[in-house]
């Protein structure tokens, strides 16, 4: 729950630092006076999108901070699973937004990303504004209500996962199915175009292989001339113009005083590298000269070769032979689809049809959860409802299962089984169950959704519930009721806070906070305070009478407050 809140520059905020308690509080104050505003920066601690606009006027951060004691509310997993520090006792977070937009959220002054600020506030704070009454008329929403009510949620967790699985099986079938359709019609071209590749016989390294041999045959007299006139300068000329035999004679001649001059050594070990690589070159020179060979016949074979690889090539719009045999390999596929496209398509609709039997196995279990829970959920409704006002409700769960879509009697399913769920409602003797979003005035809306509240309260451990005007369109006697009713809810080790315009409602917190705007010099700042039991009397007198305090007013308030 809620110990400490502290706003900095947050639209007509100034600095606030406020501590509040467990049980039921209740704020008020005039409209327009600021309570939005605190519901907006408590918001930002929920993950909600951050406006710089909100910052207030020549601020250039925005911060808002909560402390929370979350000893009782069994969280230590959500902190090991994420690395974050928890000490068991407390936990803080902050959310600071500049001027420029950015915004950067903090769990015990841990940076992190948004999405694990609203998962750790959904687990902390709920609040219920007044334009949330018209979820009851979403379908979802009052199908949430029961699952929760039946305490569905690992027979739900497994379902969802059943379900993902169903769903990847059916998507997987329906593509294959389509890509069958898709392409059965273009079969014939597509055969011809696999045999026009495969009869071509493709080798990876062919192209570049067979360039290379082009070239060479295509300059083959060229390099046969240039091969004979470099051999032919080495060792080809005689005795007088050899130049491996020079070299040779030139290596004797100074060997034969190596004995008497030693200083020549170093030339006679040079000479005779020199000697033995110009050999060396000399042989291949030969070899290459003997490797090389005119021959028009095998030239025009590799260019019809190479004519073969270019015009495909061209025709499918690629540059490499690995495109077309990858190409080729795809063509493959897609004939081997068509030609055992009954046995693939057979063998995903089996594996369809047993995801779906063991889905519809978890779904029917949830659906006799539902419609088990439906009954105890009927009476425990009229039981929160009979005391606010409604002596003749009438409160019904409608749940129907979805419609069958084939003749064995399979039905479709949806991320939540196949049920709907529909609420009818009846607060008067004479009037037939209709649903509750079309038969309900306002003010009986406001009552069932608090009941919804309370009931749902006593199963999910919610530290904290904010009810924003949760009592428009009640009065007098009801909204008594339904303080008692938020008084209790905060009894069982959790924190009920009501913002509220009644004084029945005003009177019946344990705490009472104000909230209150003042005009300084250059601007209008917004205040939050506790108050003290005669600041109580006044504020609740002032609800009742207006501005003007009379004596009947404080009489009536200390009434209030006393009962």
């Amino acid at each position: 729950m809620i110990k400490n809140i502290r706003i900095e520059n947050y639209a007509l905020i100034e600095s606030l630092d406020v501590d509040f308690h467990s049980g039921f509080s209740v704020i008020t104050g005039e409209t327009g006076a600021g309570k939005s505003i605190i519901l907006g920066a408590i918001g930002l601690l929920l993950g909600q999108r951050a406006d710089s606009k909100s910052i207030k006027t020549n601020a250039t951060k925005c911060v808002v901070e909560a402390t929370f004691d979350v000893s009782s509310y069994e969280l230590a997993s959500f902190f090991d699973e994420n690395d974050l520090d928890f000490d068991g006792q407390s936990c803080v977070i902050r959310r600071e937004v500049t001027s420029a937009g950015k915004s950067r959220a903090f769990i015990n002054d841990t940076p992190v990303q948004l999405t694990m600020m609203k998962e750790i506030g959904e687990k902390l704070i709920d609040i219920h504004s007044q334009h949330k009454n018209l979820l009851l008329g979403n379908e979802n929403f009052q199908l949430n209500v029961l699952d929760i009510f039946a305490q569905n949620a690992d027979v739900l967790n497994d379902y969802k996962s059943k379900y993902k699985d169903y769903k990847d099986i059916c998507e997987k079938y329906d593509e294959a199915v389509s890509q069958y359709e898709k392409i059965s019609h273009d079969e014939d071209y597509l055969r011809f175009l696999y045999n026009e590749l495969s009869d071509a016989n493709l080798s990876p390294d062919e192209q570049n292989e067979l360039e290379k041999e082009s070239e060479t045959l295509s300059h083959s007299e060229d390099i046969k001339q240039a091969l004979g006139t470099a051999s032919s300068l080495l060792s080809d000329g005689g005795e007088s113009s050899d130049s491996l035999q020079l070299i040779r004679q030139c290596l004797q001649s100074l060997q034969s005083i190596t004995s008497v001059y030693d200083d020549v050594a170093p030339l006679c070990e040079r000479l005779d590298t020199c000697y033995i690589e110009l050999k060396d070159i000399s042989d291949e020179i030969v070899s290459l000269d003997e490797r090389v060979e005119y021959n028009p016949t095998r030239l025009e074979w590799v260019n019809e070769r190479l004519n073969v690889i270019y015009s495909l090539q061209k025709k499918h719009h690629v540059q490499t032979v690995d495109e077309l045999l990858k190409l080729r390999d795809s063509l493959d596929e897609k004939l081997s689809l068509i030609d055992n496209n009954d046995e693939i398509i057979e063998e995903l609709r089996k594996k369809m049809d047993d995801s779906y039997a063991e889905c519809r196995k978890v779904a029917d279990k949830l659906s006799e959860r539902r419609v088990q829970a439906s009954a105890h959920l009927e009476g425990k409704m009229v039981d929160l409802l009979f005391p606010l006002g409604m002596p003749n409700v009438r409160f019904k769960v409608d749940v129907n299962a979805g419609e069958s879509f084939s003749a064995d009697d399979n039905v479709r399913l949806t991320p939540t089984g196949y049920d709907t769920v529909n609420f009818l409602f009846s607060a008067n003797k004479n009037s037939a169950l209709q649903s509750v979003s079309q038969v309900a005035s306002g003010g009986e809306i406001a009552r069932v959704m608090l009941s919804m509240k309370a009931m749902i309260a006593g199963i999910v451990k919610l530290p904290t519930i904010i009810f924003d005007e949760i009592d428009t369109g009640v009065s007098g006697s009801i909204a008594e009721k339904m303080a008692k009713m938020m008084r209790e809810m905060g009894d069982s080790d959790r924190q009920v806070i009501s913002i509220t315009h009644l004084p029945q409602i005003a009177a019946m917190g344990a705490h009472h906070y104000k909230v209150y705007k003042e005009d300084n010099e250059d601007s209008t700042v917004s205040h939050i305070v506790e108050l003290t039991n005669d600041q109580r009397v006044e504020e609740v007198a002032h609800m009742l009478s207006g501005e003007v305090l009379t004596e009947a007013a404080l009489e009536n308030a200390k009434s209030l407050l006393k009962s």
